[in-house]
């Protein structure tokens, strides 16, 4: 196997190929001052807010939710299912920056499936990971485990650097179904945009009371038309649809609880009606954009994440 190890000044690497996987202290030590002191050591994208575990509390991760793996998904350009065949422990000086609760591991596994990765990825992968503690600072074991992990390529072959600290998961059967799934919604054609916020917003006012049409675009990273349009009519209950396109036509319906859709709204969208959204518009208008906007945002509900993002 092939090792990339740091030359004696740790300014630059060079290959040790034929090392044999029971190193030495010696050897230990010169891989895990690697790690911790290389110009772009591999450090995670994204950062996340952990809650600091009480005394005697269990630190075992909460199950997550659906937006939480879409998360993940839409961050990582590669998902692996691995099964780990050794775990290495960092010394808390040469660690880093550690949340409170973990611990910082060198993993070494094996890819035994790639759910989504272009240019493919070597059969064999190093990363490291926070590995959540219990009280006495012990990690569960980790050698062996089958896990699924949200990853870019990192700078050298074999390397990969999770998109965020909790990028690991079990790989259950149930799991894997679930990430596979999202992952065919977010690379289909057609997929939702990801959606930045809401942009202008239009009133019109029918010909009697309680009658009106609101119309509020959505602004999306890549410019692609997303809008809502909500319906009120006297005696009945008010409408509203999402569309993906220019026109909206009769066809066009609220996002399905749990779609890729519903994320896209649900998890992005401000809670209120952004003043920008309806500047152009009449006091009386602007109102009912307004309220016509919280219609939507009760009707899609809270975006349900688990991760503490910030």
């Amino acid at each position: 196997m092939e090792w990339l190890a740091c030359d004696n000044d740790a300014t630059g690497w060079q290959h040790m190929t034929n090392l044999t996987e029971k190193y030495t202290g010696q050897w230990k030590r010169l891989l895990w001052a690697c790690l911790i002191f290389a110009p772009n050591p591999l450090i995670w994208g994204g950062p996340i807010a952990y809650a600091t575990p009480q005394s005697g509390q269990s630190s075992a991760p909460l199950a997550l939710s659906y937006a939480d793996i879409v998360d993940l998904a839409d961050a990582a350009p590669v998902i692996v299912q691995v099964r780990i065949r050794n775990s290495i422990p960092l010394s808390a000086e040469r660690a880093g920056n550690v949340p409170p609760g973990h611990r910082r591991v060198y993993i070494e596994a094996d890819v035994t499936a790639l759910i989504r990765g272009e240019g493919g990825i070597s059969p064999a992968v190093t990363y490291l990971y926070d590995a959540p503690a219990d009280a006495r600072g012990k990690i569960a074991k980790l050698k062996k485990a089958q896990m699924l992990l949200f990853a870019k390529q990192g700078s050298r072959p074999g390397e990969i650097q999770l998109v965020a600290r909790d990028a690991q998961i079990p790989a259950t059967p149930a799991e894997m179904e679930r990430v596979k799934g999202i992952v065919s919604t977010l690379v289909s054609p057609g997929a939702p945009p990801r959606i930045k916020g809401p942009g202008d917003a239009f009133h019109v006012s029918g010909t009697i009371a309680g009658e009106g049409e609101t119309q509020i675009f959505l602004r999306t990273e890549n410019g692609e038309p997303v809008s809502l349009s909500i319906i009120r009519r006297p005696g009945q209950e008010p409408r509203w649809a999402v569309a993906l396109g220019e026109i909206v036509d009769e066809a066009a319906r609220p996002p399905q609880p749990g779609s890729l859709l519903w994320y896209r709204l649900a998890c992005a969208l401000p809670p209120v009606l952004p003043a920008q959204s309806v500047r152009t518009l009449p006091l009386p208008d602007a109102e009912a954009a307004r309220a016509d906007y919280q219609l939507v945002m009760q009707a899609l509900g809270p975006c349900e994440r688990t991760r503490q993002l910030r």
